[in-house]
């Protein structure tokens, strides 16, 4: 069983699942013969693409998040060091 697909984050792929939705509606032979594999397929393909997109913006805000971090690390150890004032 799969989480629950119709949420905010895969508004993009809102139709493909509207349209996987109805296909199964149809009943179990149209499921069982085949009828909405291609229809699933495009749904699959869409949800990854948004997981993708998703992917990426988190791993950007880390990268940012991180150089922020390392920014005032070497601060940090260039005042051990004695090299800038201390901050107050």
């Amino acid at each position: 069983m799969h989480s629950h697909l119709h949420t905010p984050e895969n508004i993009n792929c809102e139709d493909i699942m509207f349209a996987l939705d109805e296909c199964h509606a149809r009943g179990f032979l149209w499921k069982a013969l085949g009828q909405c594999n291609d229809i699933k397929r495009e749904v699959n393909r869409c949800l990854g693409a948004e997981r993708a997109k998703r992917a990426k913006l988190n791993r950007d805000q880390a990268r940012e998040k991180r150089a922020r971090i390392e920014k005032i690390w070497a601060e940090e150890r260039s005042r051990e060091q004695g090299e800038l004032p201390q901050k107050q």
